[in-house]
């Protein structure tokens, strides 16, 4: 199969280990890179391309895709897709080869810059099994069809159909039972947060949050206006008895029953029978945030905290950033009947839904079954991820690091030695291209015990080795800088702490 003559002598291979559409994608880059295709040059239609090849014309349409998002190329309607003519291909590496990006010359004001994800970066899925063929073919089925009715506002609660399929996922697979009419489509999980505090919290109300927990929560809760008050964390999760004896009372509670974030710790049954009460007795509200539970490896993924709510006080979130792709910024909040116009109204004035295209295709994809198949394909690759991860990490630096594994969750928790300054480590880390997070930065309270949070969704299997080696060499060569120690009631600098970014928004 050879590419047509402009790109003349760039084979593809069928047979080969990268997808057809991800080896369009590296000749036509490499074609712009290496001067072939100048600024400004035409390529064929996706319908030729496609036709030429004897591929589906969606293989092509991926790889466009994937060129336009990277800046390799530009859509101009009509007039067909060229080579961007702002790309400047004199940027060379230090030694002398062509870089593998293109750099964009006089980008607009305001414009930022996109990396390839860090090493072992925090909230990403497998980004190199996306299903993208699957994807594009709904999306562009739905693309082609939209109507006028489509085309106009939406309903400030969500695309019903998509509502529907959520309400219907969520009976099976979470144990929730919901109508659609309480189904609210957002902006991912920080989307269901803003829509939750313009509701319920007024300044000054106390908010509880896991210590350590996730930032970016209490930062939104601090925002607006929430007193906010940490509750710690053990073996069993949040610590109810706690907060209810020695914390003020509160009007909201946020947890991550099913995989604690960031420890991964499940909240147990008494517990969650207790925090249940008490939210009923308050009364006051609970967030339940469904953080990746559906990456269990021990077991079937446990029900929900809201599957045991008989008294309408949870408000159960979740999102599809974890199942596909933070990219389409698209998650769901589940709201008790008695909320349910309180709502309606406040997200037809601030919080308004997703694209109707993009809700539409993911009510596709969950009604045609394809989202199942995807978590269970993603289990077992995340499994077989992990174990050879924590087999090469263990190997390369036991005992510098200390792994518990936990039954599910997307990252491992990795134990510094205390006094280990982990937010300067990872500032140093980043630098290099290695992502993890420092686990001392979650504490809601104060630093939390240091350590690295380190994901191993996008570290394939053959290259577990490799990336343990990397960070091993990075860690050692820190150690030998001997970076300043300090004590657990010391605080990072507010400067380190803002280099430590949370993880992506969920």
């Amino acid at each position: 199969m050879i590419l047509p003559d402009m790109l003349a002598g760039l084979a593809l291979d069928e047979a080969g280990a990268a997808p057809i559409y991800r080896q369009i994608y590296a000749r036509i880059a490499g074609a712009v890179l290496d001067g072939r295709l100048a600024p400004g040059a035409r390529l064929p239609s996706a319908r030729s391309l496609a036709a030429q090849l004897s591929i589906a014309r969606g293989t092509v349409e991926t790889a466009y895709q994937l060129l336009a998002g990277e800046g390799y190329i530009v859509a101009r309607g009509a007039a067909g897709t060229i080579v961007a003519p702002a790309l400047d291909r004199t940027l060379l590496t230090s030694d002398g080869r062509t870089s593998s990006r293109p750099a964009v010359v006089s980008p607009p004001a305001g414009g930022m810059s996109v990396s390839p994800p860090a090493l072992f970066r925090m909230g990403l899925p497998a980004l190199d099994v996306f299903p993208h063929k699957i994807w594009s073919r709904l999306f562009a089925r739905h693309a082609r069809s939209l109507g006028p009715v489509d085309l106009a506002y939406q309903p400030p609660a969500g695309h019903e159909a998509l509502r529907v399929q959520v309400a219907r996922y969520l009976a099976v697979a979470r144990g929730v039972s919901c109508a659609p009419e309480q189904v609210f489509i957002t902006g991912g999980f920080q989307g269901a947060l803003g829509l939750i505090v313009r509701c319920l919290l007024q300044p000054g109300d106390v908010a509880w949050v896991e210590d350590p927990g996730y930032d970016n929560a209490r930062n939104a809760l601090r925002l607006a206006g929430a007193r906010i008050v940490g509750v710690p964390i053990d073996r069993d999760g949040l610590d109810v008895a706690w907060a209810v004896a020695k914390a003020p009372p509160a009007r909201l509670a946020v947890v991550t029953p099913t995989h604690q974030s960031p420890l991964t710790v499940t909240l147990s049954l008494p517990r969650r029978m207790a925090l249940l009460a008490w939210a009923a007795a308050a009364p006051a509200w609970i967030v339940e945030d469904d953080y990746d539970s559906e990456y269990r490896y021990l077991g079937k993924p446990l029900p929900a905290l809201k599957s045991l709510d008989r008294h309408d006080r949870v408000l159960f979130v979740g999102s599809f950033s974890k199942v596909l792709s933070p990219g389409l910024r698209v998650g769901y909040l589940v709201v008790p009947p008695g909320l349910v116009e309180r709502f309606a109204a406040v997200a037809d004035l601030l919080q308004p839904p997703p694209a109707a295209l993009i809700q539409a295709t993911i009510a596709a994809f969950l009604e045609q079954g394809y989202l199942g198949r995807h978590i269970r394909r993603m289990r077992q690759l995340y499994r077989e991820r992990r174990t050879a991860l924590v087999e090469a990490l263990r190997e390369q630096l036991s005992p510098m690091l200390d792994i518990a594994l936990q039954p599910g969750g997307m990252h491992l928790v990795a134990r510094l030695p205390d006094g280990t300054d982990d937010v300067a480590l990872v500032a140093g880390l980043v630098k290099q291209g290695i992502g993890p997070s420092a686990l001392s930065a979650w504490g809601a309270e104060r630093p939390y015990a240091p350590g690295l949070l380190i994901s191993f969704t996008n570290v394939d299997v053959r290259k577990a080795p490799q990336a343990a080696r990397r960070l091993a060499e990075a860690l050692h060569a820190a150690k030998e800088r001997k970076p300043r120690m300090r004590g657990r009631g010391e605080a990072p600098s507010p400067t380190r702490r803002r280099t430590t970014a949370s993880w992506p928004p969920r």
